[in-house]
């Protein structure tokens, strides 16, 4: 079907109903995640249609993640929201001490095929405790598979190879993206977005941005007179550093642009990353400051890479001696 143009928020919602309808399985769990079609929408209408697959729970993250890995390893394909990623602090043990950790502690004969879905980042003024950007914390840990799918396309693919892993996989979601229509046609039928593979989002010459997230739309979006190649990692547990490394070759100038704060953040590993694979060319990370997320619109867009700043890196990559 042509023109077939979705929301990301309905990328997802379209993803969860097939996935309901093809995976037995799979089963969704959270808070309000039935009659009120979760947090910000994306589980609306499955409660109608699976009513005996959509579990409410209380506001307890804690135990929501403790079921979906008990249940897990039983051999069912939960589904679990966390409605903020900022409310990952209260699950993480669970995540972190519990799912991570059953492969490799009966040596490979338990599974824990969960999916973690959660709404990340800022853009919708929701303060300090409900715009965090928390992936490098995840991503640090063995046995969690984490991804950041940047557009509705991406977000409906991720989630079937997402339910369809045995691993844990934690989907974080920009929800300053849930509204953007996508770009191109989203497919009606079933269909996977590989975890682990970066994506060229835009052929370029004289500079590469690896943008991550809401950062892929605010680079395709900058206003500059060079050839610039943006690459969106997607997954960044696993990191596709092969693609980064190349994208980063060709062009011999990268930035890298992450929302979540620059300071210890997945930034350096990426750059790290791509200096002991042998790039020698110029390079820069620019990343939220180093501050909590504030509620105002005008300082909120202040603690974010501008528009000002990211122009001022690419004139600088391509000026620098």
């Amino acid at each position: 079907m042509q023109n077939r143009k979705l929301t990301y928020l309905q990328a997802v919602n379209e993803s969860l109903h097939q996935i309901l309808d093809t995976i037995p399985e799979s089963y969704l769990l959270g808070e309000d995640v039935g009659a009120y079609g979760g947090g910000f929408g994306a589980t609306a209408g499955i409660i109608e249609k699976y009513p005996d697959r959509v579990l409410e729970t209380p506001i307890s993250e804690a135990a929501i993640t403790g079921i979906a890995t008990g249940s897990a390893i039983l051999g069912k394909r939960p589904i679990l929201e966390i409605q903020f990623s900022d409310f990952l602090t209260v699950a993480i043990d669970q995540l972190v001490n519990e799912a991570a950790k059953i492969h490799f502690l009966s040596n490979g004969k338990e599974s824990v095929p969960m999916v973690l879905r959660t709404a990340s980042g800022s853009g919708t003024g929701a303060g300090p405790q409900h715009s965090q950007s928390l992936e490098n914390w995840l991503a640090h840990i063995p046995g969690l598979i984490v991804a950041m799918p940047s557009n509705a396309y991406d977000a409906k693919g991720i989630m079937l190879s997402a339910v369809k892993n045995n691993n844990p996989v934690i989907v974080f979601e920009p929800k300053s993206l849930y509204k953007i229509e996508s770009d191109i046609d989203i497919p009606e039928e079933m269909y996977e977005v590989p975890l682990g593979h970066a994506r060229i989002v835009k052929d370029g010459s004289d500079l590469t941005i690896i943008a991550l997230g809401r950062m892929v739309n605010i680079a395709k979006n900058i206003d500059t007179p060079y050839s610039i190649e943006i690459v969106d990692p997607i997954t960044i547990n696993p990191l596709d550093i092969d693609t980064l490394l190349e994208s980063a070759n060709k062009t011999n100038r990268v930035l890298i642009l992450t929302e979540s704060i620059e300071k210890s953040g997945i930034s350096a590993e990426i750059l790290s990353r791509l200096i002991e694979g042998g790039f020698s060319g110029k390079i820069k990370r620019l990343g939220s400051k180093f501050s909590p997320i504030a509620a105002a619109q005008s300082i909120e867009e202040k603690l974010i890479p501008t528009d000002d700043e990211i122009l001022e890196a690419i004139e600088g990559l391509m000026h620098e001696n």
